[in-house]
């Protein structure tokens, strides 16, 4: 071996000369690689959650080819490694559920194996905070690489959008607006590309914080997964993440305070999803960086809302990356960003938005004229959220964001099923709907189920909107005047348990409050009636709801919070 060159951790496997030594090297050369490969040079592992099952990650293997080609050219060494892969829309009885159980899939690969740096393939909607998680307990080198978003839905010469198009249009077959036979000729032509979701879900969002993060390239947020300026992106990637390793840039480095605070602003200027707010806080946690829930009505609530895509507005993903993309938005709002924040390309992320230039000012709007003002995520709180609950005022009805109306309850995700389309519930449109049983222990995971569907007779009068309430999320391709994470959850006791059929409760956004209008006597009277629900009985589901933590908190497993680094473990022979 080379004296000159510095000693990689990798080296603890492959730069031995002994008997395991022996071992390590003959055994990884049974792929073909020549024994220069490991010399010393960075070895690079490649993250990826391609799977079948997951369809916004189905390109990887592809995507993985050309990050080898990027660390190869840089003269690293990559390797590349699978871990459990999310798909949102494929996976029971929520993504979510497994969220965390992923992420120590991805600390435990990337500390137990000869790797010197990371690349994190991530596409649909959980792989991000789940690798990001992961990686951040182990504090290498770290770079991250989004799938990017499918191409713009077409139907009957209009753009339809993944997930909201869903939402609306299931709603107008409902209504009797439109035919089984319609409904089921979008499906083909809703995702007609490979790719996540190219409406500002939560898949954009999260690619879009990772960029607002610093920890990938420019442009990672936007590209389309089918336009070949994502494969050059990924050559990039590659290449670069060889020189971080010689820089030694590790996570840490990047994920400061100041970074998380320019993701929040950066969440409301493009209208992003209310997951972040869990998927965020959990990463933080990780990393040890300090971040509440307040923080994300502390830094972002008065921030415009400046990109005009659904499920906010009328515009997809593919539009936005032809009109500039994030670096464009960053630029407009870079008077409230920390710009001197460092990001993994070495630059600040001043230098990376400085030239940003705008192709479409319908799409991303300038600052004084904004899509929508005040439009970041709004924390309330109040007797029925004690933790805190959210709402995206910008995917919300104004007329709706203060509101006074009678509960109607929902025990459970069955139960709305079974009565919603019954044309005897005693409902209509001034009601709020109130949804129990889906938080973090409760589904159990905290499943997509807050956007509840309006009941029939309420959509035939042409209303498209209610105040609904629950300890649930929502996809972040829904929208409507949705209260959602409500904490503590109704599973753990939380005041929402408590809620009964004609109780009025009270929602004021501007105030930031949620209340119940049931005296505390009353309450504590419910409180001591109720009977916690049973806990599954083996296995992760056992695990993790006897671990959770409350979506307040970012929903991680209490004994998952903080990192453990990445020292070299034990010999294996």
């Amino acid at each position: 071996m080379d004296s000159k060159k510095p000693v990689r951790r990798s080296q603890a496997w492959f730069g031995r000369q002994d008997r395991d030594g022996f071992v390590h090297r003959s055994w990884i050369k049974n792929q073909g690689y020549p024994h220069d490969l490991l010399d010393g040079r960075p070895v690079i592992g490649i993250c990826n959650t391609w799977s079948e099952l997951t369809p916004c990650n189905g390109h990887f293997r592809e995507l993985a080819e050309f990050v080898k080609r990027g660390v190869y050219e840089a003269g690293g060494f990559p390797l590349e490694f699978p871990v459990m892969s999310l798909g949102e829309t494929q996976l029971r009885p929520t993504a979510m559920l497994f969220r965390n159980l992923a992420s120590m899939d991805v600390e435990e690969s990337i500390r137990g194996n000869p790797i010197d740096g990371v690349v994190l393939l991530m596409g649909c909607d959980k792989t991000t905070p789940a690798l990001l998680m992961g990686a951040a307990s182990c504090d290498l080198p770290t770079i991250g690489l989004s799938g990017g978003p499918m191409l713009n839905g077409k139907f009957r010469g209009k753009d339809i959008g993944s997930g909201t198009g869903v939402w609306q249009m299931s709603e107008m077959v409902r209504a009797g607006e439109m035919t089984m036979a319609e409904f089921t000729e979008a499906e083909s032509c809703m995702h007609r590309s490979k790719g996540s979701c190219m409406t500002m879900g939560t898949a954009s969002t999260m690619a879009s914080m990772v960029e607002a993060l610093g920890m990938a390239l420019p442009e990672n947020a936007a590209i389309p997964a089918a336009d070949t300026r994502r494969n050059r992106l990924a050559q990039l990637t590659g290449r670069r993440i060889v020189e971080m390793v010689n820089e030694d840039l590790r996570m840490s480095r990047v994920l400061t305070r100041a970074a998380f605070e320019n993701a929040i602003r950066t969440n409301a200027a493009i209208g992003g999803s209310t997951n972040a707010v869990i998927h965020l806080l959990a990463v933080a946690g990780r990393i040890g960086v300090k971040l509440d829930l307040d923080d994300w009505d502390r830094f972002g609530a008065e921030v415009p809302c400046l990109v005009d895509l659904q499920p906010s507005g009328r515009f997809l993903m593919e539009d936005f990356f032809y009109a500039g993309g994030l670096p464009a938005v960053m630029k407009e709002i870079r008077h409230l960003l920390h710009t001197d924040a460092p990001t993994v390309n070495g630059k600040t992320l001043g230098e990376n938005i400085a030239q940003a230039p705008c192709w479409n000012r319908e799409v991303i709007r300038p600052l004084d004229q904004p899509f929508k003002s005040a439009a970041g995520i709004a924390v309330l709180r109040g007797n029925l959220a004690p933790d805190g609950a959210v709402i995206k005022p910008s995917a919300a009805s104004a007329h709706l964001l203060q509101h006074r109306g009678r509960a109607v309850v929902f025990e459970s995700i069955e139960d709305f099923h079974a009565r919603i389309d019954d044309e005897a519930l005693d409902i209509d449109e001034t009601c709020v709907m109130v949804l129990k049983g889906c938080g973090p222990r409760g589904y159990p995971g905290m499943a997509e189920v807050g956007n509840m569907p309006l009941p029939p007779k309420v959509l035939r009068k042409g209303i498209t909107d209610m105040v609904r309430v629950s300890d649930a999320r929502m996809s972040g391709t829904a929208y409507g005047t949705v209260v959602l994470h409500t904490s503590p959850e109704a599973a753990a006791g939380g005041p929402l348990a408590l809620v009964r059929n004609g109780d009025i409760i009270e929602l004021d956004v501007p105030r930031r409050r949620l209340h119940l209008a049931v005296s505390d006597e009353e309450l504590a009277r419910r409180r001591a009636e109720w009977q916690a629900p049973p806990a599954p009985a083996r296995g992760w589901y056992r695990l993790y709801v006897d671990h959770v933590q409350q979506a307040h908190l970012g929903a991680d497993l209490d004994f998952l919070v903080g990192g453990s680094g990445a020292p070299v473990p034990r010999d294996s022979h």
